[in-house]
């Protein structure tokens, strides 16, 4: 910074001069009662907004607009806090509802495997009841199977015997043997 103060002081000043138009070498600014332009333009509209607030009451208009602004914000901020207590109080309740529905949903997950155990339960008594079942069926077919057996050998034993014995009767015994086996019958009643 201190070399760019150096090259300013340094320049000579340069001077414009108006000598091709044949006026003097200063230029002079316009002024009206020793007030420059800019000054004008800063009493004019010190002049208007003067005028604005007390003659055409401007500040009661600017301030029933920023009433009414801050009354609807206001309004926006109640509504607001009153929608967001109506959020919170519908989270509390879905939260609620969730922790509801998380029990209800362990409570039922709870039933079901009581029940699935217990049809596992019944279905095991039921497989043994049967398989006892069956087993009993099946020796008491056995057991009729032989009967019919021993029934059946009985039942051959004795027609081979009868069979036998007529043969072996029919052999050893004649008409003579068999009036006497007779006469001793009848002499024995």
């Amino acid at each position: 910074m201190a070399e760019s103060t150096e090259i300013f002081t340094t320049q000579e000043p340069v001077e414009y001069t108006e000598a091709a138009h044949g006026g003097d070498a200063a230029h002079a600014e316009p002024t009206l009662l020793g007030l420059q332009p800019f000054q004008w333009v800063s009493v004019a509209m010190l002049l208007l907004i003067l005028v604005a607030i007390l003659r055409l009451k401007a500040h009661k208009s600017i301030t029933a607009g920023l009433d009414s602004r801050i009354a609807a914000i206001r309004e926006e901020l109640d509504e607001a806090k009153r929608l967001r207590a109506e959020a919170e109080t519908l989270r509390d309740e879905y939260a609620a509802k969730i922790a509801n529905a998380e029990s209800d949903a362990e409570a039922m997950l709870d039933n079901a495997r009581a029940e699935a155990e217990s049809i596992l339960e019944r279905a095991e008594e039921d497989s043994k009841e049967l398989v006892e079942r069956r087993k009993r069926m099946a020796q008491d077919k056995i057991s009729a199977a032989e009967r019919e057996a021993v029934a059946e050998v009985r039942a051959k034993a004795a027609a081979a015997a009868a069979a036998a014995s007529r043969s072996l009767i029919g052999e050893k015994l004649d008409a003579d043997a068999d009036r006497k086996l007779a006469d001793d019958m009848i002499a024995g009643i």
